[in-house]
């Protein structure tokens, strides 16, 4: 009889102690021309990733040009004194490197990734785009006509368009917050380059930018690197610069986007509220995480599970502007989808979630599976260095303390289920929410009249 092996089994592994964690803190500089520099050593995160922060926001625009921050924006990567455009970006491929730019309130990011051994070439090419960008008239022109080509496809897109929508409705027409943040067809169309050079002239200056740097610098020279490239940009010294506050009304109201035959209603429901330097900001992120941040949350438990009248709603709060007298602002909102028919009980029932929440309050449960995704699972959304650097570049536009991520998250785990309501319901009363509906006005008009949620009104789809 042949004899039975025996399998060996090696012991299984088991885990060893959690090591503490904390948002990394970085380190402040300043360069010659005055640029402000903040850098964070990464140990292994050979990507490092490169924020360079502009104060050329978009109230900064001139009249009549909304989008010209925008084009400008795109326009750094289309060219130097050195480069053409296809040279621009046969180099950044040269050294792995991708560059990106974009505008926003407040203010215009570009943001380079590179691997740490070609950093100071790449740079070396954002210093170029930044020193001397060529703002060719062919170039300025080119992205002018793609900046018009996007127009009609975000206006046929639902969300992009209650997007429009909400923030034509929630701000004054003559604060630029009330218009499309790149620009509509008619103010693009007036853009080209001689309005693009004195807009970078007057707000793409070291004095009044931020640099951003975060990945594994072991061996690198970072103070000698930046001077000889962004060290080279040049500009007019810092001007204080008036910030208009951001009001808002939120009356209470319903605005229709008709799109007829649409078999699908997008929502979207919102109003202002404090920014991140207000105290309640950290219970505000829980509530609104229990009211709406995940699968699991109310508005999903109900509106998706119970009803099955949508794939997801969630709720947030996106920072506008921020600043620390208090006139700044962030937009807390409900957004998601739902069948036509099924409109007006959809959105009965997520009032009906939200007086139940003023009525009844969170659970100490829910509150307790809050913290634990927003704070159990931050070591793992910053495992990258472009993570870091993302978070680091919102705190310096938001004027917020470099230690600032790292207490929110002993704020987030400090806040009790009472605190975590209370934010969340000053956040969405039921009487002061602007509420957009993308969707067929003929069958969906009459049953979110029925709800008594605010007048309705019917605008025509672009």
């Amino acid at each position: 009889m042949t004899e039975l092996a025996t399998m060996e089994f090696h012991p299984r592994p088991s885990a060893g102690e959690a090591k503490p964690w904390a948002f990394p803190a970085p380190e402040r500089a300043t360069l010659d021309n005055g640029l402000t520099v903040l850098h964070c050593h990464r140990p292994g995160q050979r990507l490092v990733a490169v924020e360079v922060l502009l104060d050329a926001p978009l109230d900064a625009e001139p009249a009549g040009l909304d989008g010209v921050a925008t084009i400008m924006a795109r326009a750094f990567s289309e060219g130097t004194d050195k480069h053409s455009a296809e040279e621009f970006a046969a180099e950044l491929e040269r050294c792995g490197a991708t560059l990106d730019a974009h505008a926003d309130h407040p203010g215009v990011r570009l943001s380079l990734e590179v691997p740490v051994s070609r950093l100071s070439k790449g740079l070396g090419l954002v210093a170029d785009a930044l020193r001397a960008p060529a703002f060719a008239d062919s170039e300025v022109e080119r992205l002018v006509r793609n900046r018009l080509d996007e127009i009609p496809h975000e206006l046929a897109n639902p969300s992009r368009r209650a997007a429009k929508e909400l923030s034509r409705q929630l701000f004054p027409a003559t604060a630029r917050m009330s218009r499309p943040r790149q620009g509509t067809a008619e103010t693009v169309e007036a853009i080209d380059a001689a309005a693009v050079r004195p807009f970078s002239g007057r707000h793409a200056r070291p004095a009044t930018a931020t640099a951003v740097v975060v990945g594994d610098l072991t061996g690198v020279d970072l103070t000698a690197l930046l001077g000889d490239t962004l060290g080279a940009w040049t500009g007019s010294a810092a001007q204080p610069r008036p910030v208009p506050p951001v009001t808002a009304d939120d009356t209470g109201r319903v605005v229709i986007v008709d799109r007829p035959g649409a078999v699908q209603t997008q929502l979207l429901i919102g109003r202002i509220g404090p920014d991140r330097h207000d105290r309640v900001w950290p219970a505000q992120v829980l509530g609104t995480y229990c009211l709406g941040g995940t699968l699991t949350s109310r508005l999903d438990r109900v509106l998706r599970e119970e009803k099955g009248y949508t794939y997801g709603v969630r709720a947030f709060g996106q920072v506008l502007r921020s600043a620390p007298d208090g006139s700044g602002a962030a937009m807390l909102a409900i957004s998601g989808s739902v069948d036509t028919p099924n409109t007006g009980p959809a959105l009965d029932d997520l009032w009906k979630v939200l007086r139940t929440l003023a009525e009844e309050g969170l659970t100490d449960a829910e509150r307790d599976v809050a913290v634990q995704n927003l704070v159990g699972v931050a070591p793992l959304k910053y495992e990258t260095a472009a993570a870091v650097a993302g978070t680091l570049a919102d705190q310096v536009e938001q004027h917020l303390p470099d230690d600032y991520q790292a207490t929110l998250y002993q704020q987030l785990a400090a806040t009790g289920t009472v605190e975590a309501t209370a934010a969340v319901v000053n956040a969405f009363p039921v009487d002061r929410l602007v509420t957009v509906l993308v969707g067929d006005a003929a069958t969906i008009k009459e049953p979110v009249e029925a709800l008594g949620i605010g007048e309705v009104t019917v605008v025509a789809a672009e």
